[in-house]
């Protein structure tokens, strides 16, 4: 299944890498326990969803060195050590501490190492501190996952599940915790190999394929108007800022057929994008004369002979392929240069209801943003996978949304300020953990995430 090379692992088949995971290799997807076809019991399934999802993580983490999993790259990001004991914090604190009586913490001074930000699980580290947490040391932290492990286990040989139905629905939200961690595995160490002088690569690409000039031409598809249900309609896992589903009141509108390249982003930067103030909004300007910004995040060199750090190392910049890594500020500055506007989080779900959840994502592709191949001619391609999508949407409350009581009703509610919504997933999203109603979100200025551009305009 996989060659080894030193410190580093390289997949050699996604349909393979998928088996070993638990992963459909047709329809793109993982299915929900609520959604399988077999006659296992639920529990079953859940543990098989759990189990496969830990190794999973381990097996972002192996080809790194010790060392690459302690550094920080920044203040947004985290060290790999750090999301691998963070997630097993989640399941102790959560699932095994109150449904376990046999438990035992490991360590009790862990917890304030990798709480993150729930305020009601008690104190912590800071964040813009995690990377000086050499200690425990990252065989501790395999230990202490162990540790978790064998206690999540005994809550299912134990019958905790069919006694505690709640405790199934506190394992499904780990699970897909830890999957946004395993996509924030892959971009953090992004942001760290690109401050390296040596320029690794996370794994080596199968091979080379220089960059083509030639782009398909944008086509536009055209949307109807009028009250569309958003949100969750439940039956299967969503989380809770997805929820309640509603009504939106929507006018006509259209959404490019495919994302915005990096071919038709060097036309802005040439245009001289990043240095005329009228495309920008009056905090992006101010943003992009702070940073310096002249391209988009891990580009170097100028003119034609751009490359951009990727987990493949550092590539020539394809020009069929998607923008990625660019901030809502770039994305609304490209927008408004291109004379169209980013599409609404309604919009886009709109649309996006009717398709197949499958794309470029974890395990389906080569963890790079690809160019648009075999467009449906009846919807847009890459609506999920490749980069996640800015939208204009401010991310907040759908109507009628309440926060959950105790520290996990901080997973979402209290960021609902300052943040716009992207849609879809990107190339480092694990296959299964997206849907159409999915909102991720970020702060404004922030690009270190997989995040493209989708252009939408009035119809």
């Amino acid at each position: 299944m996989r060659i080894s090379d030193g410190n580093r692992e390289q997949i050699d088949s996604p349909d393979r890498w998928k088996a070993e995971h638990g992963i459909e290799t047709k329809g793109g997807k993982v299915p929900a326990a609520a959604e399988s076809h077999t006659r296992r019991p639920v529990s079953t399934a859940l543990q098989e969803r759990l189990t496969q999802t830990r190794k999973l993580s381990l097996s972002l983490a192996a080809p790194l060195s010790a060392e690459d999993q302690v550094v920080q790259a920044s203040d947004d990001a985290s060290p790999t050590k750090w999301h691998l004991a963070h997630t097993t914090w989640f399941f102790e604190t959560f699932v095994c501490k109150p449904h376990l009586a046999s438990y035992r913490p490991l360590d009790d001074r862990f917890a304030y190492c990798f709480n993150s930000y729930y305020e009601a699980a008690g104190p912590r580290h800071p964040r813009a501190r995690r990377g000086m947490l050499t200690r425990p040391s990252l065989q501790e932290v395999h230990r202490y996952r162990a540790h978790v492990d064998d206690a999540l286990a005994r809550l299912f040989d134990e019958g905790v599940l069919q006694r505690h139905p709640l405790v199934a629905d506190l394992i499904e939200l780990g699970i897909n915790h830890e999957q946004q961690h395993q996509e924030l595995i892959l971009t953090d160490i992004l942001a760290l190999f690109d401050a390296q002088p040596l320029r690794p690569a996370y794994q080596p690409a199968a091979r080379h394929e220089p960059a083509a000039s030639a782009t398909q031409l944008l086509r536009w598809f055209d949307f109807s108007g009028g009250i569309h249900a958003i949100g969750h309609a439940g039956g299967s896992f969503a989380y809770d800022n997805e929820c309640p589903r509603h009504n939106a009141l929507l006018q006509d509108y259209r959404l490019a057929d495919r994302l915005v390249t990096n071919g038709e982003w060097l036309d802005f930067m040439a245009d001289g994008g990043y240095a005329d103030p009228a495309h920008w909004l009056a905090d992006g300007w101010a943003a992009v004369k702070a940073n310096g910004w002249v391209a988009p995040g891990y580009w170097e060199g100028e003119k034609g002979e751009w490359r951009q750090m990727t987990l493949q190392g550092l590539l020539p910049v394809d020009l069929r392929a998607p923008v990625c890594h660019v901030s809502y500020y770039e994305a609304d500055a490209f927008a408004r240069w291109a004379n169209k506007r980013l599409p609404t989080e309604f919009e886009w779900e709109a649309c996006a209801a009717k398709l197949p959840v499958q794309g470029n994502m974890l395990g389906s592709g080569p963890m790079r943003p690809m160019p648009a191949t075999g467009k449906p001619a009846n919807a847009p391609a890459q609506m999920f996978g490749d980069v996640w999508e800015w939208t204009q949407s401010a991310y907040s409350p759908y109507p009628g949304y309440r926060a959950g009581p105790g520290a996990l009703g901080e997973y979402n509610g209290k960021f609902m300020s300052n943040q716009y919504v992207l849609r879809g997933a990107s190339c480092a999203t694990p296959l299964g953990h997206s849907r159409a109603t999915y909102r991720n979100f970020f702060y404004p200025h922030q690009r270190w995430q997989f995040t493209g551009v989708r252009l939408a305009d009035d119809a």
